[in-house]
């Protein structure tokens, strides 16, 4: 007999005793696995429910204004504005360095409730506003008129853009109302660099009679 034939008898010999030769499980600790939480926006925990849903549904109010706009023969103007009236247009970088800068109101579309009369497009002179640091955060403010918004300036977890928090001032009122304070007179939208040195406060259906108001702000320079 050969040893090749001797050493499988042997194993065969072995079997019995083996059981089948059943699998051996080991214990092992199971592995940790962290999961990192992405803190929440601090804005989403200042605006009221109405705000965050308006900021929430901008791309409907930039789809619905635009359509209207055009559809009313306002499409060269629109055209005309370039990246400023164009959706897609944020850049990085969005926060507005402190200063003075014009300001210039578009209005887009129309409220179905509110907008008899009113154009699907209008274009307002420019004015002046200030971009100042308070703190960790910026604000804007209107200085003159007799509709002055003011506001805070939020990051957001879109890196291109900021979200605008803030009230409206009518007439001789000195200080602008709190937000939240009024609610017929809380605003709310996002802040984007469009070019350099051009940016533009974009808000979502506005209590005024438009579906979008873009807010355009180009630094003012000696």
């Amino acid at each position: 007999m050969s040893r090749v034939q001797c050493r499988i008898r042997a194993l065969l010999a072995l079997l019995p005793l083996l059981g089948g030769c059943a699998p051996v499980l080991v214990d092992r600790p199971a592995r940790a696995v962290s999961v990192e939480l992405i803190p929440e926006p601090e804005w989403l925990q200042v605006a009221t429910p109405e705000d965050e849903d308006r900021i929430g549904r901008i791309g409907d109010a930039w789809t619905r204004a635009l359509g209207e706009a055009r559809a009313k023969g306002f499409r060269r103007a629109i055209t005309a504005e370039g990246e400023l009236l164009d959706p897609r247009a944020a850049l990085p970088r969005p926060a507005p360095s402190p200063g003075p800068y014009r300001c210039r109101l578009i209005r887009l579309g129309t409220q179905a409730a509110k907008g008899r009369g009113a154009s699907a497009f209008t274009a307002f002179k420019p004015f002046f506003c200030y971009v100042e640091a308070e703190g960790p955060l910026l604000t804007i403010v209107k200085q003159t008129g007799s509709q002055r918004p003011a506001g805070w300036l939020y990051p957001d977890s879109d890196e291109n853009r900021l979200v605008f928090l803030g009230t409206l001032s009518f007439g001789a009122e000195q200080a602008p109302i709190a937000y939240g304070e009024l609610h017929d007179r809380d605003m709310a939208g996002v802040v984007e660099r469009v070019a350099p040195f051009r940016y533009r406060l974009v808000l979502p259906w506005p209590r005024a009679n438009s579906k979008l108001d873009v807010l355009e702000l180009i630094p003012v320079t000696e």
